[in-house]
């Protein structure tokens, strides 16, 4: 299996499928979707509606990846369960975590 991540010089690309109304705020490990892409699966409490599911995933990783919420923006799919995260930092200390989350 791949990572859902993607590599850049001072950022990664994260794949994530999100849950909203999910029952409580975790990650349920990595997964791959019909086309073959990985994806880190998280779900939050958070309804989808206003962008509040969106903002409760931001913090769920700040806090899992110790980075400010700052740090992580919603590169595509803001209204999709299927996004692409931009978390900006130290590209091989975020792999590591991810990889530990992951496998959680």
């Amino acid at each position: 299996m791949t990572n859902p991540y993607r590599s850049r010089e001072d950022h990664i690309l994260l794949a994530v499928r999100l849950t909203p109304n999910g029952g409580r705020d975790a990650f349920d490990g990595v997964d791959v979707n019909g086309d073959g892409h990985t994806h880190l699966k998280a779900r939050v409490t958070a309804v989808p509606e206003k962008g509040k599911a969106n903002k409760a995933l931001i913090s769920l990783l700040s806090k899992a990846l110790k980075v400010p919420k700052t740090a992580i923006t919603v590169v595509s799919g803001d209204t999709a369960r299927q996004k692409i995260l931009r978390i900006d930092g130290d590209p091989e200390d975020l792999k590591f975590k991810i990889d530990t989350l992951a496998s959680a």
